[in-house]
C-alpha cells in the first residue's frame, strides 16, 4: 500500500466547483469565480493555492476570495480533502503546518501529529501470545495502530492564531462536496481498488467505499453524507464534539469494538484508547528548524519529525561542495550519499523531543555538517547501510564510514500536501495523513471518515541490539514522522513552500526540489517534475524509471550506485500505472506580489494549481 507511487492515465474528468456551492458567512462574500480545471501551473496575484484535487484547490480559493486567510484557506483546502482525497488524511488522521505570517515575519510550526494512548508501553506491537512482533500487516489493519488524532486540533489551532472565520464557516465548501458528490478519478479508484479486501472486512468501510458490493466507476459521483453531517456538527460544537465529546465516544467506541463485517476473517485486535486520550490532546506550537544554505533560510518541521532534521542536515553537508560546479553525476552521486549520511543520524538520533533528548542543534550545526561531507566519495559509493556519525563530538575531522547492521524502521506513505499564500502574504504549507493508504482500513461508523494507523510509525522493536532507539512506543508519545512542510526565505522575504507525500521518501523529494531549484537553476515546475530518486541508507537507491533512463545513470552505476523500481499491479487495463515518488506542491514568490504555483504535471494523475488573479 503506498501512496503517490503511481502515474494514472485515464479518461478526462473535469470537476469543477463553483461559487453556488460554497456559502460562506465570512465578513465579505465571495464574487462568483471562474471554475477551475485540472492544471499544475498557474501564475498571478492575490493568493495561491496548489493541492491534489481540483475540489478541495477551488474550496481554497474562494475562502480566500471571501476574504479569509492563509489558515482560514488551508482548513477549507485540507477538509475538502478529506473528502475528495479521503484514503490518505482527513480527520481522523494528524499532520505538520509551517506558517509564515506577513505581519510578524516569524515562522510557526503546529505540531499536530498523533499520540499514543497514555496506557501503551513499548511492547504495543508485541504478540502477548509469542513474545515476538505482530506482523506489519496485522499491526495496521488494527484498533493497535490508531493513534489519538491531531488534525482537528491543528486547524483550530491556526484559526485561533490567524484566521479570519470560525471553524464552521471554514468547514462549509467540504461540507458541501461531501454532501453533493465529485466526480470518482482513476487515482481514486485505484486507492480504492487497492485496499478493497481490507474494505470487505468492515461493514462501515464497505458501505462507503464498496457501493453495492463494487468499486466505483471512474465519472460517476461519489458522496458521502455521513461526513458532511459531521463537519456540520463540529462547526456547531467545535472541537470537543472529538476531544471528549460524542464523535470522540464513537471513534473511541470503533477502536475498542472493530466494526467488522459478517463474515469477516480478520482477528480483531482491539486498541487502547479511551476519551480521556481525546480530552487531553494538543497541537502544540513548535520552533522551526533552521538552515542557511548558500544564502537561503531553509525552515522545517522539527521533532517530533525527522523532515526539519534530515533535509538541514542533507543541505548542511551538500553545502559543503559545489553541486553547480560539478558534474551532473558527480552531483546526483553527492545528493544521494548525503541523504543516505542524513538518513544514519535521523534512524539513531530522532524521536519524540518530550520523550527522548534529540540532538537537533548539533545535527543543524555546520560543523557537523562538514564532519560528514568528508564521506563523500566521488571515487565509489558509500557502502550501505552507514553507521550514524557523533553530533556530540565537536570535531570535523573524519572518521570513516563504518557500516552498521541496524534494520530500517517503519514508514508509511499515505500523505497529502497542499500550499497557500493570501493577499497580505502569509504563507502555509501544510503536510497531513492517516499513514498507510486507507490507514487502518476502519471507518468511523455514520461518521463518514477513516481512522489511521499512525501508531505503525513507531518502531516495533530497537533497529540495532543494544543501540538505544528514539522511536519506540511509549504513553502519549508521537511516532517519528518523515513529514517536511517547508518555508524557504530569501533576504528575509518567502521564495518558496514546498512539500510532498510519500513517507520516507518526502524527505528526500523536498531535498531534490531545493536543490534542483537553487544549486541546477531549474524553474520550480521544472523542479517539481524533474524524475526522482530516494537513497534512505539502503543497500539500493529507489527511483523512478525516468531517472534510470538520464544519461547519468550508468556513470552513478559504475561508482557503485545501485537502484531499483517499486512495482504496481494494476486491476483495471484502462489505467496505465508507472511507479513514481511523491506528489509536490509549491509556490515561488516573484516579488511585486506575483506568485508561481506548481504541482505535478503527471504524477498520481496531476495537482491543481490555482491564483485568485491570473497573469500570463
Amino acid at each position: 500500500m503506498r501512496k503517490r507511487n503511481t502515474v494514472l492515465a485515464v479518461l478526462p474528468v473535469v470537476a469543477a466547483l463553483g461559487a453556488s456551492m460554497i456559502a460562506l458567512s465570512g465578513p465579505a462574500a465571495a464574487a462568483a469565480p471562474d471554475t477551475l480545471t485540472l492544471q499544475p501551473v498557474a501564475v498571478g496575484t492575490g493568493g495561491a493555492v496548489v493541492s491534489d484535487t481540483v475540489q478541495s484547490t477551488q474550496a481554497g480559493l474562494d475562502v480566500l476570495r471571501s476574504g479569509g486567510t492563509a489558515a482560514d484557506a488551508a482548513v477549507a483546502v485540507a477538509a475538502t480533502l478529506g473528502v475528495t482525497d479521503p484514503f490518505v488524511a482527513g480527520i481522523g488522521g494528524g499532520g505538520y503546518l509551517v506558517y509564515y505570517d506577513a505581519r510578524t515575519h516569524r515562522i510557526t510550526t503546529i505540531d499536530g501529529r498523533e499520540t499514543t494512548p497514555a496506557t501503551a508501553n513499548s511492547n504495543l506491537f508485541i504478540d502477548p501470545s509469542t513474545g515476538q512482533p505482530f506482523a506489519f500487516p496485522t499491526a495496521v489493519t488494527s484498533g493497535l495502530s490508531v493513534g489519538i488524532p491531531g488534525t482537528l486540533m491543528t486547524w483550530q489551532r491556526a484559526l485561533d492564531q490567524w484566521g479570519h472565520f470560525s471553524l464552521a464557516d471554514d468547514l462549509r465548501p467540504a461540507e458541501q462536496v461531501a454532501r453533493n458528490g465529485f466526480p470518482v478519478t482513476g487515482n481514486f479508484r485505484e486507492e480504492d481498488r487497492e485496499n478493497a479486501e481490507r474494505f470487505t472486512q468492515f461493514s462501515s468501510s464497505s458501505a462507503l467505499f464498496l457501493p453495492g458490493g463494487q468499486l466505483p466507476a471512474v465519472g460517476s459521483t461519489m458522496r458521502d453524507p455521513d461526513l458532511a453531517a459531521t463537519y456540520r456538527q463540529i462547526g456547531q460544537q467545535g472541537v470537543g464534539a472529538l476531544y471528549g465529546g460524542s464523535l470522540g465516544r464513537d471513534v473511541v467506541n470503533t477502536v475498542h469494538n472493530l466494526p467488522l463485517a459478517p463474515g469477516a476473517t480478520l482477528v480483531p485486535r482491539p486498541g487502547l484508547m479511551q476519551l480521556s486520550d481525546l480530552a487531553r490532546y494538543t497541537a502544540p506550537d513548535e520552533a522551526p528548524t533552521h538552515v542557511n544554505y548558500r544564502g537561503y533560510d531553509v525552515y522545517g518541521m522539527g521533532p517530533s519529525s525527522s523532515g526539519g532534521i534530515t533535509v538541514g542536515e542533507a543541505l548542511n553537508i551538500l553545502s559543503n561542495v559545489n553541486l553547480a560546479g560539478e558534474s551532473r553525476t558527480e552531483a546526483l552521486n553527492d545528493y544521494l550519499e548525503a541523504s543516505q549520511l542524513a538518513f544514519a543520524d535521523r534512524n539513531r538520533y530522532i524521536g519524540d523531543a518530550r520523550y527522548v533528548n534529540v540532538p537537533e542543534q548539533q545535527l543543524l550545526s555546520p560543523r557537523f555538517g562538514k564532519q560528514r561531507a568528508c564521506l563523500l566519495d566521488q571515487n565509489h559509493a558509500l557502502t550501505s547501510p552507514v553507521a550514524p556519525g557523533n553530533p556530540y563530538s565537536g570535531s570535523t575531522s573524519c572518521t570513516p564510514a563504518a557500516p552498521t547492521t541496524a534494520s530500517k524502521p517503519n514508514d508509511g506513505a499515505a500523505t497529502n500536501h497542499f500550499v497557500i499564500t493570501d493577499k497580505w502574504g502569509d504563507v502555509v504549507s501544510y503536510t497531513n495523513t492517516i499513514e498507510e493508504i486507507a490507514g487502518s482500513g476502519m471507518v468511523v461508523p455514520h461518521r463518514g471518515f477513516l481512522l489511521n494507523n499512525e501508531l505503525t510509525d513507531f518502531d516495533f522493536t530497537p533497529l540495532q541490539a543494544g543501540v538505544p532507539d528514539p522511536n519506540l512506543p511509549a504513553g502519549g508519545k508521537r511516532p517519528r514522522s518523515s513529514m517536511s512542510p517547508t518555508i524557504v526565505l530569501h533576504n528575509g522575504k518567502p521564495f518558496l513552500a514546498i512539500g510532498s507525500p510519500g513517507g520516507a521518501t518526502i524527505i528526500t523529494t523536498v531535498l531534490q526540489i531545493l536543490i534542483n531549484r537553487i544549486d541546477f537553476g531549474m524553474a520550480l515546475p521544472q523542479a517539481i517534475a524533474a524524475p526522482r530518486a530516494s537513497q534512505r541508507n539502503g543497500a539500493q537507491t529507489q527511483a523512478e524509471p525516468d531517472f534510470l533512463t538520464e544519461s547519468t545513470t550508468p556513470g552513478l552505476e559504475k561508482l557503485g550506485q545501485s537502484f531499483y523500481i517499486s512495482d504496481t499491479s494494476p486491476l483495471d487495463p484502462s489505467i496505465i500505472i508507472a511507479p513514481t515518488i511523491g506528489e509536490a506542491a509549491g509556490l515561488e514568490f516573484l516579488g511585486n506580489g506575483k506568485i508561481l504555483a506548481a504541482g505535478e504535471p503527471v504524477r498520481s494523475g496531476g495537482s491543481s494549481a490555482g491564483v485568485i488573479h491570473p497573469t500570463s
